[in-house]
Formats: C-alpha cells, structure tokens, sequence
C-alpha cells in the first residue's frame, strides 16, 4: 500500500489558509492511502523557545486536526518528539549531506539575505525533513508548490546514501497539492501568520465576526457595480459557497447597490456554519484530553514500528550494529 506523510509545525493556531490550502487535502488522502500525519514540534524549536507555549500549541494542532475530519482509525497521528528514531536518523543523514546542498536552501537563505540571524537547526532542518519522510518508506508527500525544493533534497540525500551504503531507503515523490484555492488574507497579501493577517479555524462567533468585518476592501460606492474577481472578499467566499452561491452574490457585485458590508456578512454567515460541526467536536475532544493523547500514543507506536524497522537497515548499512529491543 502506497505510504503517504505529512508534518505541520505547531508554531501558531491553524487559519483558514493552513485548511484550504493542505489540511482539507490531507485528510482526503487518509481514505485511500497508509497516511502518517506528525506535529513537528522538533522543527518548531528553530522559533519558539517558550516550552510551555509549545507544548499547547502542539495538542492544539492535534485536536484541530481530528476535529477537522483525520481518522485515527486511517490514519497515524503523532508527535515528530515521540519518534525518537528520526533524531538518529537525521545524524546518519547529516554525515552524506554536503554542506552546498543545505546552502542553497531557500529558508536558510531568507534570512541570511535580510540579516536574521539563522542558527544551525534552520541551516540543517532539510536533513531532519529527509529523515522525516525517509524514516517511514514514505512513497507520496502532498507538499505546497514552495515545498518542491524539500522533497528534491531528500532525494538528492537518499540517492547519495544508496550509492554509498546500498538501497536503504525509498525514494519518494512529491505530491503537489492543488493551489487553486488562493487565500488572501485580511489585509489582500497571502494569509500567513508572519503577515498577522489570518483568520483562526475555531474562532467564537463574535471574534471571527471582527475579523471579517476588518478585512480591506476598495473605496467603490456602494451603488456602483463591482467585479467581484478583482476582490479578495468574493475570492474568500468562494471557498465556503456552493456554484449557485457563488453566482448569486456575483450578480450582486456587477448590478451595483451592495456594499461590501453585506458581503462580509455572507462571508461570515458561510464560514461560520461550514466549520460548526468541527468546532463542537473540538470542544468535545478538548474537554476530554486524555482522549488526544491516546491517539497521540497510538499514532507514535504505529510510526516507530515502521520507523525502528527503517533506522535498523540504515545502521546496518553504515556498519553500525543493529538496534535491540
């Protein structure tokens, strides 16, 4: 059975642009494929240095993630922290890695080029990233069109071990996810949590109300048409609304006499009722938090079963002794 993995770092709560954009798109591919989906609270170390903001931020990111539809039952949910494998993996890595390769990684080269002090887990993270994928036999990673790099670089890292050592480890391919649902965020630039423009999944009703109410818009008067393909707002609620939807407050922008007040509303009338249903399993799983940390435990042993497995035939390879126990 083809083996999909995913990871999300829990550096902040999930907005709209994290769901439209990947997590409505992993979900669906737990129902056909063996799916390994991690927090990468390894990863997140490189920007949150506060250990208890961390560990909330991580279960959080586990409870939205089952509250938005993964299956326990389908797929293995864990943290990257409990797979203590990867850790020694990525060593066994690190020593085939050549050092040009990690230079011309785009991350590291962001903030190298404005100035940002980069430490050494930002300079090596795609060598914990290979081990991520490669510990699991992983065949497809669904990743983001900016990803593409990663996942070259793990082939690149994987190829050079089998050449050296044998073939240890399988090669994957990226799955490219559909990028069709742009997500602007408040202020019309992509939502990001680095532009403090997104919109939160379990927001309360009044504070997502806020939220929507304060997303820009042009000077347009009210009584003049509008293209509603030219604004942010309309490309926002084409997420939520069903095609007729979608037409009818499209023949309202082009027939003039609707401000983007009633715009916004639908907005928030749509997006309030599409993730209701989530929101109250959250609350549920929430109240319940040894429940998250079953599935948590559950997910950890069923990737450090394949994982052990993996990092045994990498140190035999190398001329370490196999592990015991």
């Amino acid at each position: 059975m083809t083996k999909v993995l995913s990871g999300i770092q829990p550096t902040g709560r999930f907005h709209w642009g994290n769901y439209f954009g990947a997590i409505r798109q992993y979900i669906a591919l737990q129902q056909n494929e063996q799916a390994f989906y991690f927090i990468a609270d390894l990863h997140a170390l490189t920007t949150i240095r506060d250990p208890a903001e961390l560990r909330q931020l991580s279960v959080d990111a586990a409870l939205d993630l089952v509250a938005l539809g993964l299956d326990p039952q389908h797929a293995a949910l864990f943290l990257q922290s409990d797979v203590p494998e990867v850790a020694e993996l990525t060593w066994l890595l690190m020593t085939v890695t050549p050092m040009g390769l990690l230079e011309k990684c785009h991350a590291y080269k962001d903030k190298v080029s404005k100035g940002l002090p980069a430490d050494a887990g930002l300079f090596t993270y795609p060598v914990l990233m290979a081990a991520d994928i490669l510990l699991y036999d992983s065949d497809i990673v669904p990743v983001g069109q900016d990803q593409v790099q990663h996942l070259e670089v793990t082939r690149d890292v994987a190829q050079k071990f089998n050449n050296m050592y044998g073939e240890v480890f399988v090669l994957p391919s990226a799955r490219v996810l559909d990028d069709t649902a742009k997500v602007p965020g408040t202020d019309g630039e992509k939502m990001s949590k680095s532009y403090g423009n997104t919109i939160d999944l379990f927001l309360a009703e009044k504070p997502l109300r806020k939220k929507i109410m304060a997303i820009k818009t042009d000077s347009t008067p009210v009584e003049a048409p509008k293209d509603p393909e030219k604004c942010n707002l309309y490309t926002l609620y084409k997420l939520f609304a069903s095609a007729e939807q979608q037409s009818a407050l499209a023949a309202r922008y082009r027939a003039g006499g609707m401000g983007y007040g009633d715009a916004k509303q639908a907005l928030f009338e749509l997006a309030r009722d599409y993730f209701a249903a989530a929101r109250e399993r959250r609350e549920k799983l929430a109240a319940d938090p040894a429940t998250i940390h079953d599935i948590l435990r559950d997910g950890a042993q069923r990737a450090r079963t394949i994982g052990k497995a993996v990092l045994d035939r990498a140190r035999h390879a190398c001329g370490l002794s196999r592990r015991h126990g």
